[in-house]
């Protein structure tokens, strides 16, 4: 891509996600996150119903008479984005590539955090991590990381997603809140991983994901290459029961997906490329709103 197509992607992205996290998304943000990062404010004395696991035992013992550790809620939190950047990103046979819309959905988040007063940054991962981007604020970060998101090139075209959260979580200490996107193409198993960051983080996943991802259109006789191994494969698609096979094969990819995301409980939504993924996003935040 070259420069000058670039910076107009860059602004384009920046006009249409800046609007939506100021006219739809910044309630919404603000009520999903808010409260879920405490830090310490000062001491008080107890008082009858305080809970005595916020006794201040040192402090008590100075003065002979039983403190409080007081906390509120911390007013900047630390927002990271883990951007698979695998080569299945570049498809798109249903609306756009995956990655415009991954880039889109990012944009909105990271304008969404700044807006909270919150930093923003990102680990761009295949089947390791590609790229680490610092957390911080300001207009001028998220532009860098939008034209990072759009014509970042990976060294490898494979995703482990297990890798790049192992990499987060021994990264990032503090705790903070955490977007996973990904199409979640991907062989490796990332429970256990997963349930290690959200024992420390505030976890979420976005799944982006094209149409064609588990439809094989009938189309004859096809050569069909698998974009992160390489290998290719000619396909009889007039065949129902290849069809069907195939069909098969991404519903229970979806499944083993949605039962690991619940079972280590990470909110998620999955958006296909031709839909509107601000619904998506406004569900996904409104739900953590609820709890």
């Amino acid at each position: 891509m070259d420069s000058n197509e670039l910076i107009k992607k860059v602004r384009k992205i920046e006009i249409k996600t800046r609007g939506l996290s100021q006219n739809i998304f910044a309630g919404e943000y603000h009520s999903a996150f808010k409260g879920r990062g405490m830090m310490f404010s000062e001491v008080r004395e107890y008082q009858y119903g305080d809970d005595i696991r916020d006794i201040d035992w040192n402090v008590t013992a100075r003065h002979n008479h039983p403190y409080v550790k007081v906390y509120e809620e911390e007013r900047e939190l630390t927002v990271m984005l883990l951007v698979d950047v695998s080569a299945s990103r570049n498809f798109g046979a249903v609306g756009p590539e995956k990655r415009e819309m991954i880039a889109e959905i990012a944009a909105t988040i990271a304008f969404s955090a700044i807006q909270n007063n919150d930093k923003i940054g990102a680990i761009f991962f295949s089947d390791h991590v590609e790229k680490f981007i610092t957390p911080k604020k300001g207009r001028k970060h998220i532009l860098f990381l939008i034209r990072e998101l759009l014509d970042f090139t990976p060294e490898s075209p494979g995703t482990d997603i297990a890798q790049a959260v192992r990499y987060f979580s021994d990264a990032l200490k503090r705790r903070c809140t955490m977007f996973l996107i990904s199409d979640f193409i991907d062989s490796s198993d990332y429970r256990t991983p997963l349930s290690v960051a959200v024992s420390r983080h505030d976890v979420m996943a976005i799944q982006v994901y094209d149409k064609r991802d588990g439809e094989m259109p009938d189309m004859g006789l096809m050569r069909i290459a698998d974009l992160e191994t390489g290998r290719t494969r000619w396909v009889d698609t007039s065949s129902a029961k290849t069809r069907k096979a195939y069909s098969r094969w991404w519903y229970d990819r979806q499944q083993q997906m949605a039962t690991t995301l619940r079972s280590t409980r990470v909110d998620f939504a999955s958006v296909a490329t031709d839909e509107d993924y601000v619904r998506a996003l406004m569900g996904l935040f409104k739900n953590r709103s609820a709890v």
